[in-house]
This record gives structure tokens, C-alpha cells and sequence, in this order.
């Protein structure tokens, strides 16, 4: 890889020489402006306002346009006299952990590469002091006519260092934000959570640029004289009136994309449609023994009434028939029992009438033996 910039890197009093060099590349297709009636290249020319004449890149030359519109020329001479300690040195300032960084401060990454063997222990030493800290490297560097700001972290055996943004560059969200006053219910966050679930993870490394090969194949097709092939056309999405409906929907097609018959994480949330206001609720058939009710069951359960109510009627006359025998026998049963009422009180009777005498007898020959006496 082409280096675009030859420096070293200041750790405290230890000078690591390096070069920088891109760390991504745009593959974007770019297009030149062309005439649309001949298809001839339309350029653009740098020609000077006061002579009128187009002017090379050697009599080109900086100039700060003043608030009145007044150019104030600036050379290269009076940029190298600038008080920039970092012209072509990555000064280190300080270690932080990375989660101090704000991604919005994050601009274009660089791979750090030691310049020649002497660079290679101190290039080492840094790398495994930054591995073995956890933190990265806060520094700042000269490049393209400007002092800016960096951070560097280790990249498998390599240190990358990202452009940041100073501070005061990054934009405070003002405005931007919805008004305040939306409320979200938990059945609303509990559809966004099944649906983050279903989704997933993805590996990076499988998104692609679909539209970049889409334009590919047509210019490939146009260039071989061929018809360019026709991009299928997607459903426009509807206008979404309720986000509850919305939500399952959108849960609904994520499931399907992902197979459909996968099987749903044991934490996974439970996704239940909500009745609309003012709609009329529906009742579920009651479920015996965890079976639906059918109409072939309801058939049966039907019969087995009418069955039951018959045997009843039958049962109730065959009743009433034996219904005499029972009282005559309970008459007959009825006399055995006084009889034997009246027996047993004659006998006590007699018995009673028998002590009384007895008694009666002791009584009189009481007297005679006191005379004896």
C-alpha cells in the first residue's frame, strides 16, 4: 500500500519513525459529465477572472477571502512558519478508555506502518502497552495543511489511527429529537423486543452493496450493446396507521425470512394482538380436557342428553308402578310393629304388677317377726 504521509510517532521520549497509510478505499462507480447530443467529456477549465485566459496549476496559488470580498493571498512560506509542533509528528497527549470516544467525532482511518527495522520495538512496545491497557492513544498530527486530532487503537498486529473531530466540530442535537409528550406502552416495547430478537446478529462481512452491483450489471450489459436487465419492482410499503399492527407485521416477515420454522428463544417475547376500541370482542368456545369444541362433538353431547333424559322418564314410571306394592308392604310392616308394641308393654305391665305384690308380701311379714321378737 501506497503511503500518504512519512512522520513519526512521539511517545513521551521515545520517536517511532512510520508512514500512514489508508485503512478503507471507496468502491463507488463514478460517472463524468458528459454532452447528451454527441457524448463528448465536458470539463472544467481554471481560467482567470481578470485576464480571461485559462491558467496552469503552477500560477495557481491560496488566498483567505476577506469579509468584503477581498482576497488576502497566503504562500506556502507563511503556512511553514506556523507553530505547528506536529508538521510530521503524531504527538501522543494521552490514554483513555475507548468508550470515552463519541462515534460522531470519528472520521477517516489510517493503518500506522513502521518505517524500517529500527521502528520495529518501538512499534511492538506501544502496540502491547496499548493491548495490554485496554485504552487507546489520544494524539495529534499535521495533515493536508491542518492540526488534527487522532486516536489509536491496535488492529490485529497492526496500530490504526482514526481522524476525529475536535469538539466543538460535533453539532449538539437541538431540535432534532421529537416533542415531548409521546408515550410508549410496554406491549409496543415488548413487539420491538421479539422483533430485535427475531432479526438477530449478522456477520459484517456478509452485508454487501447491493445497488453498487445493480450498476454494474448495467453498465456491463450497455457496454456489450446488450438490453440492461430490469430491477424487480418491490411493493411500496403502506402507510402506517397502527404501530401495533405494524410491529407484528413486521415481526411476521422476519420470521418467515429467517427460515420460518425456527424455533423461538426460550426468553423471546410474546407477541399477542391487541383489540381494537370499540371492536366487538369474540368469545372462544370453552375447551374440556384441552380438545376445541366441534360441531361433531356438540352432535354428540346432544344425543347422549336426549338419551339420558329418556332413560329418566323410564326409570320415573317403572318407580311409580312399584310405588303401591310399597305402601301395602310398609302397612303390613307397620301392624307387625304395634303388635309387637302392645306384646312387650302387656309383659311389662305384668312384670310390674308382679314386684308390687311381692313388695306387698315382704311388708306384711315384717311385722310378725318384731313380735317374736
Amino acid at each position: 500500500m501506497r503511503s500518504i504521509w512519512n512522520g513519526a510517532i512521539s511517545f513521551g521520549l521515545v520517536s517511532i519513525p512510520i508512514k500512514l497509510v489508508n485503512a478503507t478505499e471507496s468502491h463507488a462507480v463514478s460517472f463524468r459529465q458528459i454532452h447528451t447530443e454527441d457524448g463528448g467529456r465536458i470539463r472544467y477549465r481554471k481560467v482567470c477572472e481578470l485576464e480571461d485566459r485559462e491558467v496552469t496549476q503552477a500560477e495557481i496559488g491560496k488566498a483567505y477571502e476577506d469579509a468584503d470580498g477581498s482576497m488576502v493571498p497566503i504562500t506556502d512560506e507563511d503556512l511553514s512558519h506556523l507553530p505547528i509542533p506536529t508538521a510530521r509528528t503524531i504527538e501522543i497527549v494521552a490514554f483513555v478508555p475507548e468508550e470515552r470516544i463519541d462515534p460522531l467525532q470519528m472520521g477517516a482511518a489510517y493503518y500506522l506502518a513502521a518505517s524500517g527495522a529500527p521502528a520495529a520495538k518501538p512499534y511492538t512496545l506501544l502496540r502491547e502497552a496499548l493491548k495490554r491497557s485496554n485504552r487507546v492513544a489520544i494524539a495529534k498530527f499535521a495533515l493536508r495543511g491542518r492540526e488534527r486530532l487522532g486516536m489509536l487503537r491496535v488492529v490485529g498486529d497492526a496500530i490504526a489511527m482514526h481522524g476525529l473531530l475536535w469538539p466543538d466540530e460535533v453539532r449538539a442535537p437541538e431540535g432534532v429529537a421529537p416533542d415531548a409528550g409521546v408515550t410508549v406502552r410496554d406491549q409496543e416495547l415488548d413487539l420491538a423486543d421479539a422483533l430485535m430478537d427475531t432479526l438477530g446478529e449478522i456477520d459484517l462481512a456478509d452485508l454487501h452493496d447491493e445497488y453498487r452491483e445493480a450498476l454494474e450489471e448495467v453498465i456491463a450489459a450497455k457496454s456489450a450493446g446488450e438490453t440492461p436487465p430490469e430491477a424487480r419492482e418491490e411493493a411500496a410499503p403502506g402507510k402506517v396507521l397502527d404501530l401495533m399492527a405494524a410491529l407484528e407485521s413486521s415481526v411476521r416477515a422476519a420470521r418467515e425470512s429467517r427460515g420460518g420454522e425456527e424455533e423461538a428463544p426460550a426468553e423471546e417475547a410474546e407477541v399477542r394482538s391487541l383489540r381494537q376500541r370499540g371492536a366487538p370482542s369474540r368469545q372462544t368456545p370453552k375447551e374440556t380436557g384441552g380438545k376445541k369444541s366441534t360441531p361433531a362433538a356438540a352432535k354428540k353431547t346432544a344425543a347422549k342428553k336426549t338419551a339420558g333424559k329418556t332413560a329418566g322418564r323410564k326409570a320415573g314410571e317403572r318407580a311409580a308402578a312399584k310405588e303401591p306394592a310399597k305402601k301395602t308392604a310398609g302397612r303390613g310392616t307397620a301392624t307387625k310393629s304395634t303388635t309387637k308394641s302392645r306384646t312387650a308393654k302387656g309383659s311389662e305391665t305384668t312384670k310390674t304388677a308382679t314386684r308390687s305384690a311381692a313388695t306387698k308380701s315382704t311388708a306384711k311379714k315384717a311385722p310378725s317377726r318384731k313380735h317374736s321378737a
